[in-house]
Parts: C-alpha cells; structure tokens; sequence
C-alpha cells in the first residue's frame, strides 16, 4: 500500500521521526504521530473519509484535515491543507459530496466539497457555532445543532451594570464537567435543503425547551438521526432540568415528524438513558442503546430494537453479559455489529435480528473503537497498547482485519515497545482477575526493576488495549517501569456482577483487588519490592490517596490525579449527583442509611494519619467533576504531615490535560517524581 507523504506549513503536519532503531517512545513523539479521527464510509461503499489530528508542539497546538482512502485499499489523498478546526467529517446521501464543519469563517459552519477536495463551499451560513448537521435520506431537508439561550445572565437582570460580573444561580447543573453553564442549550434545527444550499427558514423541533440534545457534555450527532422516509427526525433529550437532571440518567428518544410538528416519546418506559437512535432502511425499525436502572451511568448498555409498526420492543443481547460501547445497523437490516469489552479488549461482535445470535468477531490484542458497515467488509478504528487508532477493513465472516490507513506505521516501525501480557490473578474472594503487565523495552529477566501500579478511573472504565496521551503504558515501560494493571473490582468486559461491586464499596474489594495485584507481581524476582509505587487518576487517583493511609509500607512513592480525597465535600461538590447518589448509596448525612455510612467510612481523609510516603498531587481548576480543592486538600494535608509532596495544578485543564506542552510538562513531571523515590 502506498500514502501519500504531505507536508504543509498551514496544517502544521509534523509526523513523528524517530531518529535511530533503537529510539524509545517519549512524549514528543507520541504528540508527533498522527491521530485518526472521524471516518465515514461513502454510499456507494468505495471511499472512505476521515481526519488526521497532528500536534505542533512548539506552537501549542493541534491542526486537522481531511483524508481520503479506498475501501478495498490504496493510497491516501489528503484534501485540505489549511489552519482551521475541522470535524464531523460524511457523505452527502447521494455521494456526490463531502460534508464537513469547519471554522473557516471563523464560527464552525457546514461546508461541501467534491470528493477530490475542489469546489469547497458553506452550507448555510449561520450566526454562532453549527455543533452537528445530518442530512434526510431524501436531501429535501438537512438538521443542524445550535446553542439557543433561554436563560437570563446577569447583563440581562441588570443592564445597567455592564461591567458587573457574577452569577445568580436558583438551581442545580450550572456547571457540567469542565464548563460553567452558557445559559443556553443545545438545540435541533431543521431547514430546507436543495443543490448545495440550504431553503427558506429553519425550525426549532425544540422551541422553548430548557433541555439538550444531543446531551451534555460529550453527546454527539449518533444522538440524532432521520427516519428513513425523510419525514421525522428522532433525538436524544433528557427533558429534566436543575436538580431534577443532576439527580437523573433518565434520557428518551422522541420523535418529532415534520408533517405537524408533533413530538412522542418512543421510549418512555424505559427509566435510565436511552440513546443513539437509527432506523433501517426499510423503515421498519428503531435500533437504540439502553440502560435500565435511572441514576446509573455504569449499568447494563442493551442494544434494544424496535418494530414501528407493532411498537414490539426486543433487547437482542438480553442473554449476554455484555454491555454495548457502540454499534452499526446492516443496510439489510439482516445483522448489526457492535463493540463490548470481553475480558480486557474491546471486541467486534456481530447479532442476527431475527434469531438474536451473537458472534464474537475480532480476537487479539487490540481495541475496537468505531464501525461502519462498508459493504463486502465492516470498516472499523482499533488501537493498541502499541499503536494509536488507524482505519481497517474487517472480514464479515472471520474478523481478519487489513490496515487500511497506515498513518503511523512508518514513525512506529522504529520504536521499541514493550513485552505486555496477561495474567489472572487469584484474589481474596477466590475469583480471578485479569491482569496486564507491561515490561520495559530490552527487558531483561536477570535485572531488578521498579514496578507501578496503575489504578484505573472511571470507576467503571476497562484496562483494556487503549493509546493513551497520558497514561500510556508504553510510555511508563519506555522509562524504566514494570507496569501493573489489573482490571480489578467494578470494570466492565468480565460481567456485570464483577462491573457492579464496586458500587457502595469503595474501600473494599476493589482495593484487596489492587493489593493482590501488586503482592503477586513483587513476588516475581525481577521486581524490586522495594521500589514500588501506584499512580492514577479520577478514582485512580482515589485509590492512590485511600492507599496512602492503608498500604502497609508496600510503595515508596505515590501519584494521584484529580483523585477525591474527602466524600463528603465531593458527594455535594460534584454536578452529575446521581452518580454520587448511586456510587455512594445515598448522601453523606443520611445517618440512618447504613450502606451510604458505610461508603462514606471510606473517604481517604479518614486515613491520613498512616499517611507516611510521598505523594505528587496533579489537578486541573477547569475539573467540575473533581473539583481541584480536593487535590489541594490532598497536598496541603500531605505538607502539614511533613510527607514529601508536590502540587502540580493546571489552571486551564479540566479532568483530563488537553494542551500539547501541558501534557508534555505533566509527563516530566510524572518521571522526574518517580525517578527520584524509586530509581
């Protein structure tokens, strides 16, 4: 296969170049290697679209453009080369057209270009940011997204008090994540649509509404989507607001048809999220993701499909234990595929409608992250502990799978990774549990080395095959470390009892998990148990903070990432409550509910008298999930022991670092902490 190799001051290409055979991965050159983004298959199934996201380190920041590639395989053919913000990269119905967002006239507006990248042109042009766009099937109409306010701010109550600034707030949700509250709300439009521009005027389906769609703070365009007759647009909307939407998952589907302007709720019987709606092309059925139970983010995710005609529901993984990431429809209607985690990996599955047969497809050691139907093969993303996300063709019937995009091989064929592998590890309860190791590159078995444990966040989320910008293994490895990662109590891909233990047990099983872990790897004569330390973060860094105050002397050093240090600061300090309410079975003054005491027992500030080992504290003052005082409460406690500790705060990052040299600054200060209590 033969790419194209592009360079475009513009863009801000900048591949990474290892510079000999022996090169290890570092953090500069993980920001260098280009990242796949979006990817849609054309209509006709021969092309398939997509983004590369490469980093201009010394500038601070990231470029994307758009990239072509046959589906049976070929050359790459990159179609723009310029500076502006890029996504949401498709197909026009008929295939004639690329269709894209970008920030080319400075708000982000829907663009068409002709499939070799000519003749690019907007949409509609609109006042404010398009968030997301689909077109109908039929190309009468195209809906689009948009932030409508509907509340009033201060400037507002108070006009004359321009230069006043501050915030009333009478209600819950005025901050999500990493964001304060706008006042408005994410809205879906329709309008028109004819030979390359948009029709008469555009309609709010949502007028008057104080809710979202898509959902905050991370849903997107999968929470939309037409009916196949082009006559109904069908969303994702949690129609709660204030404390009612901090309290609840409770998420419908509703459709809106164009004909009266009328909107039903297709899943009301439902009580936790429903989301992620698409419909067969016959139009015969609805296909949607499901949780049951309201107020828990972690339950079951049920690929669920509907007979509009018969309003028959049926769950079609009801007898796998199983919980669905994400999925795709057969232009039949004969089979869908989908994404779940099995036992550390996140595999293909495909699931025959009519017989409910499920087929596990892919098998390595690799994470499948997207999939669209491409015809004679499914196109997917997938990445490795070794390798980023590229595009590959996937065999239908045999899961065999053909790179397709190659965008890292050559910067990658240079760097020497890491031995990983699996283990299962007996616990304290008698159960097994899946454990990756990840060794240095070079290793040699005669040699003592320092061991990390890595503490998973979520609390729900798998150690699985993931890249990570921040945690990456290899990169751990690449510096000397032997990684420890057991997919401990309470993550999912090893069934739902395992996934809901952890729910009202913070401080039990789960930590046993981490302990089993680490006291079966030390045992191992090339680890120095006397070099130990546990990193991580959210309830990764959580767990490190509850270890500090009960690890018996087994680590020397610590490091915690916007971890909750004090429950019941964080149980009312945090914005999505339910989670709160559900992880910790009820509030922190509720003295009468036994299992909600229990949970709060286990707060890591209860702990800190054995605290005795050092300890680097990171946080970001954008995080609103874990608010940065616990962070800070963290280390001022630490320094008021006389425990060595830094603080390492970014106050311009949320719950994750996003910025290429904060990143980069966040990795340096990782090793420099660790090389100097363990090395």
């Amino acid at each position: 296969m033969v790419t194209t190799s592009c360079t475009g001051k513009n863009s801000g290409f900048t591949p990474a170049e290892p510079t000999g055979v022996d090169s290890v991965l570092t953090p500069e050159i993980m920001w260098r290697l280009g990242r796949i983004g979006e990817f849609k298959v054309s209509p006709d199934k021969q092309t398939i679209v997509f983004t590369i996201k490469y980093t201009d380190i010394e500038a601070d920041k990231n470029y994307v453009d758009i990239y072509t590639v046959p589906a049976a395989g070929g050359e790459i053919t990159r179609l723009t080369n310029s500076a502006d913000a890029k996504s949401q990269v498709g197909w026009r119905p008929d295939g004639q057209k690329i269709t894209y967002l970008s920030s080319k006239r400075k708000n982000m507006q829907l663009w068409e270009m002709n499939p070799d990248g000519s003749e690019a042109h907007v949409v509609y042009n609109i006042k404010g940011d398009v968030k997301a766009y689909r077109y109908a099937p039929d190309m009468t109409h195209l809906l689009y997204v948009q932030r409508v306010k509907l509340d009033q701010n201060i400037k507002d109550l108070y006009p004359d008090l321009p230069k006043a600034n501050a915030r009333i707030e009478t209600d819950l949700m005025y901050r999500h994540w990493n964001e304060w509250s706008d006042y408005s709300y994410n809205h879906v439009f329709v309008i028109g649509y004819k030979d390359g521009k948009t029709v008469g005027a555009s309609t709010d389906i949502m007028d008057g509404e104080r809710f979202h769609s898509p959902l905050m703070p991370f849903g997107g365009i999968e929470q939309i989507e037409w009916t196949a007759d082009s006559k109904a647009v069908a969303y994702t909307c949690k129609k709660l607001v204030g404390k009612a939407s901090a309290l609840s998952t409770n998420s419908d589907i509703y459709l809106y048809s164009l004909a009266d302007s009328t909107t039903r709720n297709l899943t009301e019987p439902n009580a936790g999220y429903d989301t992620n709606p698409s419909f067969s092309a016959d139009g015969r059925f609805m296909m949607w993701l499901s949780m049951i139970h309201d107020g828990f983010e972690s339950d079951k995710n049920r690929l669920m499909l509907m007979d509009l005609q018969s309003g028959q529901r049926r769950d079609l993984t009801a007898y796998a234990d199983l919980t669905v990431a994400s999925y795709c429809l057969a232009d039949d209607a004969r089979t869908a595929w989908f994404i779940a985690n099995d036992k550390g990996t996140d595999c293909l599955y495909s699931v025959d409608i009519e017989s409910g047969k499920i087929k596990q497809l892919s098998k390595g050691l690799f994470d499948y992250t997207a999939i669209e139907d491409g015809g004679n093969s499914l196109i997917a993303s997938r990445m490795s502990m070794c390798a980023p996300d590229e595009i590959f063709a996937v065999d239908k019937s045999t899961g065999e799978a053909v790179n397709l995009s190659n965008v890292n091989a050559k910067a990658l064929e240079h760097i020497q990774m890491g031995r990983m592998e699996q283990r299962w590890i007996n616990t304290t309860d008698e159960k097994q549990m899946h454990t990756w190791v990840i060794y240095p590159p070079d290793f040699d078995p005669k040699k003592k080395y320092p061991a990390l444990l890595y503490c998973q966040g979520g609390p729900q989320s798998t150690v699985s095959q993931f890249w990570s910008l921040r945690w990456n293994f290899q990169l751990m490895a690449a510096n000397g470390y032997i990684v420890v990662a057991p997919n401990r109590r309470g993550l999912p891909g090893f069934g739902q009892e395992w996934n809901d233990q952890i729910s009202g047990d913070y401080g039990g099983q789960c930590m046993l998990d981490y302990l089993s872990a680490i006291d079966s790897l030390k045992a191992e004569p090339y680890i120095d148990e006397n070099r130990l330390g546990a990193v991580g973060a959210s309830f990764g860094g959580y767990s490190v903070m509850w270890l500090a105050g009960n690890h018996e002397k087994r680590f020397k050093a610590f490091i915690a990432h916007c971890g909750i240090f004090n429950f019941d600061i964080m149980n009312v300090t945090t914005e999505e409550l339910f989670f709160e309410q559900w992880d910790m079975k009820g509030m922190f003054w509720e003295y009468d509910n036994e299992a909600a005491m229990k949970s709060f027992a286990q707060s890591p500030h209860l702990f800190v008298n054995k605290w005795d080992t050092p300890i680097l504290v990171i946080h970001g003052e954008q995080d609103f999930r874990i608010p940065y005082t616990q962070g800070m409460a963290a280390f001022n406690t630490a320094v008021m022991k006389d425990i060595p500790a830094e603080f390492l705060y970014f106050p311009d990052e949320c719950h994750w670092v996003l910025r290429p040299q904060n990143s980069i600054l966040w990795h340096r200060e990782f090793y420099k902490w660790l090389d100097k209590w363990l090395k």
